[in-house]
């Protein structure tokens, strides 16, 4: 539990959901620079019959060379999307393991940042440095809405940068 008074109703509501079999942990791992971005975020299909309640991201560099990186809504993206394996529901006692209906994609590699939607604010990530962002929820996508991390290449060096992104949100029908 957080030892903070004033966040502990947003503290509490990762384990509820958690706990309801609703709230869902994954991260990918991205290769870009050289004039190549990389992203990756959390997708609700049309068809899902859920909200997206986006609660935290972090933004990992591998790398000793700091970058930017530009937190989106609802971003047409560029390159290939590939799903990541590497995603669970956050309480594992349960039987059967509840399977999230939003999609984790990413993107390594790509030729320019998203094609549209909002860009809502950025970030720098230092090197060999972790940045978290706790939202708590408070960015809610409807099915056909994203949420989205976008790295952008440093422009001082033609370097190849491994990252790493992480998200925790959890899904409500709607």
């Amino acid at each position: 539990m957080c030892d903070h008074s004033y966040c502990e109703p947003a503290c509490a509501m990762s384990l509820y959901k958690s706990l309801q079999g609703k709230y869902f942990v994954g991260g990918s791992q991205e290769e870009f620079g050289s004039g190549k971005y990389a992203w990756a975020g959390l997708f609700n299909p049309k068809d899902s019959g859920v909200l997206l309640f986006v609660n935290v991201f972090t933004v990992t560099n591998d790398s000793e060379i700091p970058f930017s990186v530009r937190v989106w809504l609802n971003a047409v993206t560029s390159g290939t999307a590939k799903q990541t394996k590497m995603q669970s529901p956050s309480n594992t006692a349960l039987r059967p393991l509840p399977k999230p209906k939003v999609q984790f994609l990413y993107g390594e590699n790509v030729d320019r940042e998203p094609l549209s939607g909002t860009p809502i604010y950025g970030r720098r990530c230092p090197a060999e440095s972790t940045v978290v962002a706790e939202e708590d929820g408070k960015f809610i996508c409807r099915p056909g809405g994203n949420f989205l991390i976008n790295c952008i290449p440093p422009e001082t060096t033609n370097e190849k940068i491994k990252g790493k992104i992480a998200f925790g949100w959890w899904e409500e029908p709607c």
